[in-house]
């Protein structure tokens, strides 16, 4: 696969309607994790961990930065987050495919520097089973 542009890579929510980019994102990633299982035993050979397969609890962790190009994108997600509730969210990556699910709104920042824009940053966690679609 050849090197991609990271603008490429879009954060977007369901909004009732499908789903729809989050307006100015400028950093976002994407990170999953896995749980491993400890079963070592005393008769574990060689006394080598031994791990127990699929047993552990996997999560999806998503990111962003950026700004706000208009205001029913920020009314948007402050409105989810201050609702508390999850959200169905789509991660375009591309020539790799999408990554779909519901997350939950961890973190919401907004910064503002005196001769700058107002910027925000975002964290978003799973909160349920998370698909993958080729591309």
């Amino acid at each position: 696969m050849a090197a991609q542009k990271g603008k490429d890579l879009l954060l977007k929510i369901h909004d009732g309607d499908g789903f729809v980019a989050i307006a100015g994102l400028r950093a976002r990633q994407i990170a999953f994790n896995a749980e491993a299982v400890d079963v070592t035993h005393a008769e574990s050979a060689g006394r080598w961990r031994e791990l127990l397969g699929g047993a552990g609890v996997r999560r999806a962790a998503v990111s962003g930065s950026g700004v706000f190009r208009d205001a029913s994108s920020d009314a948007l997600l402050r409105e989810a987050f201050f609702a508390g509730g999850v959200c169905d969210f789509r991660m375009d990556i591309p020539d790799f495919g999408a990554i779909t699910g519901p997350f939950q709104i961890v973190a919401l920042e907004y910064r503002g520097e005196h001769a700058g824009e107002v910027t925000f940053e975002i964290a978003l966690e799973s909160a349920g089973a998370v698909a993958f679609e080729a591309a």
